[in-house]
């Protein structure tokens, strides 16, 4: 299986080259209720999720992005059967994230709230292996001296050593960022900083990360930078030539070996 290469192909013919137990991380976010037009392809859910089950490694860890569209007033919900039907494969639900959007366009109807967010679920195959919290968020007591107790379910606490309280603490499972701009294109470009951060949260260096549909090329830049290896499954030829493009220079320098 050729590894930081994108493979001009559907995913389910790339997973079919994999063996059992492979892929470290997966990050994907599939087009969902026909809201775009992905160059007039379709994918097969139910057999990507049983295959993306197969190949993740025993610890590892799929972030599916995806939303939902509202059809004469009412929503699919096709999100949630997703996530249902992970858990059916085999996946545990390890989290229900949110990707807040400040940026997004009003393309809900009059009589709802601007749609401004899409889940993130991120699933484990088994009991989650690599768990690297992102610490950002300033805590307002940082450097003071403070009491530790640890209270149980009967009402009983423990006394625990003093601790000194650190500058950050972990974020939300809320994400506030940007949506992703496009100049090669594609129409829905996933944002940096959001494959980045899942990233860096649930892989290691030197890890394999798949995007079973990568579109503009985004996780396989950003597993590159953050020296990770990647393979990527991208069935339309035009986002994929303009995907090589902009990681092309990037697999020059990389020196990875899996």
């Amino acid at each position: 299986m050729e590894i930081n290469k994108i493979h001009n192909e559907d995913c389910l013919k790339t997973m079919a080259s994999m063996p059992d137990n492979f892929i470290d991380l997966s990050i994907t976010s599939p087009p969902y209720d026909n809201l775009r037009d992905y160059n007039g392809y379709t994918f097969e859910f139910e057999k990507i999720a049983k295959e993306l089950f197969r190949v993740t490694k025993k610890g590892g860890v799929l972030v599916w992005v995806v939303g939902d569209a509202t059809i004469k007033g009412n929503e699919t919900g096709s999100s949630f059967k997703q996530a249902l039907y992970f858990k059916e494969v085999g996946f545990n639900l390890h989290d229900t994230m949110v990707w807040h959007k400040p940026n997004s366009f009003n393309f809900g109807s009059n009589d709802c709230y601007r749609q401004s967010f899409e889940y993130m679920f991120v699933f484990s195959k088994g009991r989650i292996s690599k768990v690297n919290l992102i610490k950002d968020l300033p805590t307002k007591l940082a450097g003071k001296i403070v009491k530790g107790a640890r209270k149980h379910a009967n009402g009983v606490r423990d006394v625990v050593p003093d601790f000194v309280v650190s500058s950050h603490k972990k974020r939300n499972n809320v994400w506030e960022i940007p949506v992703g701009t496009s100049n090669n294109g594609h129409p829905a470009i996933f944002p940096e900083k959001l494959a980045e951060d899942h990233i860096l949260s649930w892989s290691n260096k030197g890890d394999l990360i798949y995007d079973p549909m990568m579109g503009s090329g985004t996780v396989a830049k950003m597993a590159l930078l953050n020296n990770r290896n990647f393979i990527g499954s991208e069935i339309s030829k035009e986002y994929c030539e303009e995907a090589n493009k902009r990681i092309r220079s990037l697999l020059q320098q990389s020196r990875l070996k899996l």
